[in-house]
């Protein structure tokens, strides 16, 4: 008998603790130590994931239970780990992390020490009540970063662009290779590995805001009179228009600029015609914050995505990507349910689907292809014509099988 899907919205979990996006954020900064401000679950949950996503570290905590919380010892217990943790002279920060707790979450910055000796200590609140995703938690994370460090009243570094958004490496090589040859000369990847990213940061002309819900990091900049250039190089279309914003945006020469957009976009669109032969309708249902962007590639590469949903909200800096999406008949969901999900792929019957671990489950026992969004998009190239082959390809190899999907449930059912 067929299952038939769960129309009770919130029974099932969304999206995992919004604190995991912040240390995601924190712990690859080099010389960083995490404390964190947790009762033990949290510790444990966040400790896991930490080591498994983020940057093979532990984090450091003081034992937070009952008796130290209502006992009112806790911000000593805080100041007397800093301490512990700051003897340690490769720590050079130590940023203390305070998660949901209804007695952590309000802990007083001012009562916590500013720096112990070599290292700075910094609290970065991230509370799930306020911070519904963890793509917004990196975005607190990078803005409480560059609010404490950048350096906003040194003098500003000409041609000097600040790139925002969690990106594969070889991406950001790209991206610092195609500005040079436009007349950038120096590019910032943020969210960064070292303090020194975010410090000079703080002296770029302007930012170019790849995802968006660095909605908190963007305001900040603005409000130090950064210029911010919207979109991705994703696709022939998103990578010529991202190359002229940006230097317009800068003042660079408008003939190289315009050189270097047609060489790109040249790339990309002939890049994508080796794949004009691939068919398919393919559903797009992640967390991570950077859906939308990957839909316009699987469109403009001639795939039908009839629906896309993500976990963010609905932003201003994302617009452009809704309306043209819109505009092509995608379905578009935010802050969504696995239950929205699941009732899409019942109604659109994809070829493909691209989504979260329990969605792939449900697609699967349906017959039909299904790969995680996370480890096999973002962990991924997704930027000019390299990006596009990628990807494109990958999707070329899955809907080529996807009858076996279909022949093992018929096989199981059998």
């Amino acid at each position: 008998m067929e299952k038939k899907s769960c129309n009770c919205a919130g029974l099932h979990p969304q999206s995992m603790c919004p604190a995991f996006g912040g240390l995601r954020v924190l712990t690859r900064i080099d010389g960083v130590q995490v404390c964190m401000a947790a009762d033990q679950g949290c510790l444990y949950g966040l400790t896991f994931v930490s080591h498994f996503y983020a940057a093979r570290k532990s984090i450091v905590s003081t034992e937070l239970m009952n008796v130290q919380i209502s006992g009112g010892s806790m911000i000593d217990d805080l100041r007397r780990t800093i301490g512990e943790i700051a003897k340690d002279p490769s720590v050079r920060f130590i940023p203390v992390v305070s998660t949901c707790v209804a007695e952590t979450a309000g802990i007083a910055e001012e009562l916590l020490p500013r720096k112990v000796g070599n290292a700075d200590v910094l609290l970065v609140r991230l509370p799930a009540f306020q911070i519904r995703t963890h793509p917004e938690a990196k975005d607190v994370a990078v803005a409480t970063l560059l609010k404490r460090f950048g350096a906003f009243e040194a003098e500003k570094k000409p041609k000097s662009v600040v790139v925002l958004g969690e990106i594969f490496p070889v991406d950001a090589m790209a991206i610092g290779s195609v500005l040079q040859k436009i007349g950038v000369e120096s590019v910032i990847i943020l969210p960064g590995t070292a303090l020194e990213d975010y410090i000079e940061a703080g002296q770029a002309e302007a930012c170019a805001v790849l995802h968006p819900f660095y909605e908190r990091t963007v305001s900040l900049l603005e409000g130090k009179g950064m210029k911010i250039v919207k979109g991705n190089p994703i696709g022939a279309n998103g990578t010529a228009q991202w190359i002229r914003r940006i230097g317009e945006a800068m003042g660079l020469d408008q003939a190289a600029v315009e050189a270097v957009a047609a060489e790109e976009s040249g790339k990309a669109k002939e890049m994508m015609a080796r794949f004009s032969t691939m068919h398919g309708k393919v559903i797009v249902a992640g967390y991570e914050g950077n859906e939308l962007p990957v839909v316009r590639l699987l469109l403009e590469a001639g795939l039908d995505v009839p629906y896309a949903s993500t976990s963010i909200a609905e932003t201003p800096l994302g617009e452009e990507d809704h309306k043209v999406l819109s505009m092509l008949g995608t379905e578009i969901r935010y802050r969504k349910y696995l239950e929205e999900d699941m009732d899409a792929v019942e109604r659109y019957a994809p070829d493909l689907v691209i989504g979260t671990t329990s969605l792939d489950s449900f697609a699967k026992e349906r017959g039909i292809p299904a790969i995680y969004y996370t480890n096999n998009i973002s962990a991924r190239p997704l930027f000019f014509a390299a990006g596009a082959a990628t990807v494109l390809g990958m999707i070329s190899g899955l809907l080529a099988r996807k009858d076996a999907f279909r022949k093992m449930k018929e096989y199981f059912e059998d």
